[in-house]
């Protein structure tokens, strides 16, 4: 178990200041939808494959926005680190069911995101980008 759990994940919004979270099955934490990416996958492939395990929805690559690549403590897995692919996507009118290893899907002003127990990349990488994404802001992870 050596080096980072490599991941894909979607900073979610709908363009009116919410913020999609999912939490998994047995866990506390809340994080953004998405997923480790398995040998021979890109990382939008890898998206879009989770997107549509967990939440049902499969959008087009071409609608992902590369925000960057960010390293944090794994929420799940005690005493290793996920490095995550971030992609931004709009999800503008949508509702989501849970799925897969999901227990439970919310949106969340994003105030209301601070207060809830977050997996360390939500709390420190990817509320600052929608914090800035809200803003007007390009926002790079």
């Amino acid at each position: 178990m050596s080096g980072p759990i490599r991941i894909a994940a979607a900073l979610i919004d709908d363009g009116g200041g919410r913020l999609l979270l999912v939490r998994k099955r047995g866990t506390a934490a809340f994080m953004q939808a998405g997923g480790k990416i398995d040998p021979g996958e890109t990382a939008p492939e890898a998206l879009v494959r989770e997107l549509g395990e967990e939440l049902g929805w499969r959008p087009p690559q071409s609608v992902l926005r590369f925000l960057g690549i960010a390293t944090a403590e794994a929420a799940n897995e005690p005493g290793r680190e996920v490095e995550a692919h971030l992609f931004h996507l709009r999800a503008a009118d949508r509702s989501f069911s849970a799925a897969a290893e999901l227990d439970e899907v919310i949106w969340a002003q994003l105030d209301e995101a601070e207060a809830l127990p977050l997996a360390p990349l939500t709390r420190n990488h990817v509320l600052p980008l929608a914090r800035a994404l809200a803003a007007g802001g390009e926002g790079s992870a």
